[in-house]
């Protein structure tokens, strides 16, 4: 009996992890961008821009890394180099990969329309992966990955309001 290769079992759980998180991070032009996506026919898809998740010129990146994490505890567990390409309606995959991504996607205001708006307005990428895997499970860096805020001109309005007649916690009694 033959032992599996690394390849085989990097793949395996690549699609496996990408089947089972709807969340993941891409890191491309130096910054990281948390994303809902689809694992369908062994390929990452995901919708930007228009009323969907704001990606900046994922359509001209070329690779980008995808950080996977674990269903059970959350935490960071395979990140692999993908190729990006774009799926444009009137390709063969956009019915296919649209269908799909209309029936995963949560919170849509209208099922029906929702692939012709991501057609006018929306981006929808492939990203396929490559044999470069960077962290795998019994390699994990123990860094942070902590990344500095993006730059905002949000701020806060104010000071909080105050609260008038709080209620008093008290300790229970243990005899």
């Amino acid at each position: 009996m033959t032992e599996p290769s690394a390849d085989a079992f990097t793949a395996a759980l690549t699609a496996e992890v990408g089947k089972k998180t709807g969340v993941c991070w891409l890191r491309y032009d130096g910054r990281d961008h948390a994303v809902w996506h689809l694992w369908h026919d062994d390929a990452l898809y995901v919708v930007s821009g228009g009323n969907e998740q704001p990606l900046p010129r994922i359509e001209s990146a070329d690779t980008v890394e995808v950080v996977m994490r674990s269903k059970e505890n959350g935490g960071r567990l395979l990140t692999w180099e993908g190729t990006v390409s774009v799926v444009r309606p009137g390709d063969e995959l956009w019915g296919p990969v649209t269908t799909a991504l209309v029936a995963d996607r949560l919170n849509l205001a209208d099922l029906e329309v929702a692939a012709d708006d991501w057609a006018a307005h929306s981006v929808v990428s492939r990203i396929v992966p490559t044999a470069r895997v960077v962290e795998a499970p019994g390699a994990l860096p123990d860094d942070a990955h902590l990344a500095v805020p993006r730059e905002t001109t949000a701020t806060t309005r104010g000071p909080l309001p105050r609260i008038l007649h709080r209620r008093v916690r008290r300790r229970p009694r243990l005899s």
